[in-house]
């Protein structure tokens, strides 16, 4: 959904639960743990911005509808919606701005989003590459290029905050021409990590890569949407993890990743210019 509709669907039900309240807006703030002058700036439909994630949880709680409602994602405003299974199961195929991972991103605007991926990060992937990859995987490119740049326009909005984790060996194997992309040339693969550096320093410091050492360390790649929940990628679908403790080892689990980072954000991109210019 656009920001701008999702932030404009956010305000008219934020103005509604205001008039229901039978209260002023320095009591309705109070309540929900916020001051009057926030309050006053995200009914004022100056912004695009959503609040963070702990406040519109905090909303929802106050006056008992579900998150989905207040962000204009679902019409069913009661809790219904909200008391969910602590695993589900989710496909993980179709348009990624019509999808529940897209929603997911959308839900935990100005939260912290952690993503471990399972090979280059999607929003890192240039056109040439998904095309590579989608002959081997026989994934739809189009669709994959779609998803890529919804990504990238994700983490150009001024509140996104994005830590992402992978295995330094990873990248090291991709430069090299080994293993699923032994068949992409040399010169494809320079220019893939010539364009991942200039992304890199262009979302830097909302987005950050961090190269952990996975002799080290291991993991599967999930994604922790803010407190909310988290994703683990098994193939074509994904295991939802909704419940608080779950997530908060998942959080923990990318916090270790982070300790046994090779290469640290602010040095990423220069690392990848390196191994572009050994090809």
């Amino acid at each position: 959904m656009d920001k701008r509709k999702l932030a404009g669907l956010f305000r008219e039900r934020l103005a509604l639960l205001l008039a229901r309240s039978a209260t002023n807006r320095s009591a309705f703030a109070e309540a929900v743990g916020i001051d009057r002058s926030a309050l006053t700036q995200l009914l004022s439909g100056e912004t695009t911005r959503l609040p963070r994630a702990e406040t519109l949880l905090s909303i929802a709680a106050e006056h008992k509808v579900s998150l989905d409602w207040l962000l204009g994602l679902s019409h069913d405003e009661g809790l219904g919606g909200e008391i969910r299974e602590s695993l589900e199961i989710e496909e993980g195929d179709g348009a990624f701005d019509r999808t529940l991972l897209a929603q997911w991103h959308a839900e935990a605007a100005g939260a912290k989003i952690r993503y471990v991926p399972a090979g280059i990060p999607d929003l890192l992937r240039s056109d040439e590459l998904i095309d590579y990859e989608a002959g081997i995987t026989r994934r739809d490119p189009e669709i994959q290029i779609d998803e890529t740049r919804y990504r990238l326009d994700y983490n150009r909005r001024p509140e996104t905050d994005m830590e992402v984790c992978m295995a330094e060996h990873t990248l090291a194997i991709f430069a090299e021409g080994r293993g699923v992309w032994s068949g992409l040339p040399g010169a494809a693969r320079k220019r893939q990590l010539e364009h991942m550096a200039r992304l890199m320093d262009d979302l830097y410091p909302t987005f950050r890569l961090y190269l952990y050492d996975g002799r080290r360390r291991y993991s599967v790649p999930y994604t922790v949407f803010g407190s909310l929940r988290a994703a683990i990628y098994v193939g074509d679908m994904y295991l939802v993890l909704n419940a608080p403790g779950p997530v908060q080892k998942l959080t923990r689990h990318f916090d270790n990743l982070i300790r046994a980072a090779k290469v640290n954000a602010h040095e990423t991109a220069a690392h990848a210019l390196r191994l572009a210019a050994d090809l």
